[in-house]
């Protein structure tokens, strides 16, 4: 009876002694789920990086080649270029693949993060369309990349001169906001991925055959990255991150899987291709007044309007 009523009054007394084992077990459980995410080592993603390289090659590189290589009367002045139609599929398939790529990560990463950055990147990478579309019609009308908006022969002399002001708000849109909108939610993605491509097996940290195939021509479109969109700040500061994240998980006894080394490759080889590129037309007196300052990595469009259209 007197067990009974200490029952009664303590009902938790019984049930929290059976408790702590289920408790236990679940914390367990999580301990090693956590263990098995640490543990676990993704596979070389061949197919989403050839995927990723073939896109940006085509839709982002050769975009204002096609604007170039295609009639004019094909794509009237009025109307999106044919460099549109591909800027437009580049926003639609680049955040694809980089979701898909986020969710082949064997490390969790933050959701929350992940959507507001692509949300973003679609954004920049819409505003930089629009921007970068005009500027390149302004080709055909003889615009100079190599020189600034206010000395451009085309704009210069325009009256009201507050058209001209007009024009440097697009070029702004285009080649700060848009590009800034687009590239830092970019390079945010792949860091938060390549945190995540460490293995503890020593053995794992080693690239494919096909992988070293694709290095150079994706460390050389993020060549292209890099001095089209005038980020050398951006990168270097991603790339050192990276670096500095290596070291650090060394320490821990962990090395970069086959799709880390992959990424970090591509990322030294543009480094020094962007060096190259620096030290080739580092005495160019007309580059040098177009971009002055500190940091000097001329555009290749700048380079090209400069020394091989004007050679036409």
């Amino acid at each position: 009876m007197e067990a009974a009523a200490r029952r009664r009054k303590h009902p938790g007394a019984a049930g929290g002694a059976s408790a702590q084992p289920g408790a236990s077990f679940l914390q367990a459980r999580h301990s090693t789920a956590k263990a098995d995410e640490a543990a676990s080592t993704a596979p070389f993603h061949l197919d989403l990086w050839f995927y990723f390289t073939l896109q940006n090659w085509v839709l982002d590189f050769g975009r204002p080649i096609a604007m170039l290589v295609f009639p004019l009367e094909w794509f009237p002045l009025n109307k999106p270029s044919v460099g549109d139609y591909f800027h437009m599929a580049y926003n639609i398939i680049t955040p694809f693949l980089l979701l898909k790529l986020i969710e082949r990560s064997p490390r969790t990463l933050p959701r929350s993060m992940i959507y507001i950055s692509i949300i973003t990147f679609i954004m920049g990478a819409s505003i930089h369309l629009v921007g970068d579309s005009v500027n390149h019609r302004l080709l055909f009308s003889g615009y100079q990349h190599h020189l600034s908006v206010r000395e451009n022969p085309i704009i210069k002399n325009l009256k009201p001169e507050t058209l001209i002001d007009s024009f440097e708000l697009l070029y702004y849109y285009d080649e700060y906001l848009g590009h800034s909108m687009w590239y830092i939610p970019f390079f945010l993605i792949l860091f938060m991925y390549f945190s995540g491509c460490f293995t503890p097996i020593k053995a794992e940290s080693s690239m494919p055959g096909v992988a070293l195939l694709l290095v150079m021509p994706s460390g050389l479109y993020y060549w292209y990255l890099v001095t089209e969109g005038q980020i050398f700040i951006l990168f270097t500061f991603t790339f050192f991150a990276m670096l500095a994240l290596v070291l650090h998980q060394k320490r821990k006894h962990l090395f970069l899987d086959s799709n880390g080394l992959f990424l970090f490759c591509s990322f030294a080889l543009t480094l020094l291709l962007v060096a190259l590129w620096v030290g080739w037309l580092w005495d160019d007196a007309v580059l040098r007044k177009k971009y002055p300052g500190v940091i000097y990595v001329p555009e290749p469009w700048a380079f090209y309007t400069l020394h091989v259209s004007g050679r036409r």
